[in-house]
């Protein structure tokens, strides 16, 4: 791994630990609105799947060892096994799965990065409930009403911003020969 992919890497986890911190509880739900999704999709569409991939691993790997860089300056395993732990793990398969979609053409466009991004909350928001409703005894339908139906019109908005964020900065850091693109 190249210099510069260490440092694109270790970016996105910090940005990733810095925007769950954003947080804003909702009293409908234990899950609160993040900008997590956010620093997802925008690792994802910048770095492509490996590196973004990396960057959550890492991410999760030092919530895990107890650094308080979960939402709301929380740590530890008990998190991920918690009722919000779903999302996490869906962190991981978006960042693969926009990642992916976004390598399959040399430059980004806004609409593809946006249409990666939409699978990959996609992603998060199935993970998240499923384990929402497995944790804490719900029915997928509760789950899907209170860990999903709120947070999608944000998420929306979230998404268009990092899409016409994220296919510039690819394009650029492409352009500059700081991003390799396979293909």
């Amino acid at each position: 791994m190249k210099t510069t992919e260490m440092i694109l890497v270790s970016m996105f986890a910090a940005l990733m630990a810095i925007f769950a911190q954003i947080t804003i509880p909702l009293p409908i739900s234990p899950v609160p609105i993040t900008m997590q999704e956010l620093a997802v999709c925008l690792a994802a569409a910048i770095l492509g799947s490996r590196l973004a991939l990396l960057s959550q691993l890492i991410y999760i790997a030092v919530g895990i060892i107890g650094m308080p860089v979960f939402s709301g300056g929380t740590a530890g395993l008990a998190r991920l096994m918690g009722p919000t732990g779903g999302y996490i793990t869906g962190f991981l398969l978006a960042s693969y799965v926009i990642g992916k979609i976004v390598e399959q053409r040399p430059l980004p466009t806004i609409r593809r990065t946006f249409l990666a991004m939409l699978c990959g909350l996609l992603l998060i928001y199935t993970c998240g409930m499923l384990q929402l409703s497995l944790v804490t005894g719900i029915t997928l339908k509760a789950a899907f009403l209170s860990g999903v139906i709120p947070f999608i019109g944000i998420a929306i908005i979230k998404i268009v911003l990092g899409a016409t964020v994220a296919a510039s900065v690819r394009t650029i850091l492409i352009k500059q020969n700081l991003l390799k693109v396979s293909g």
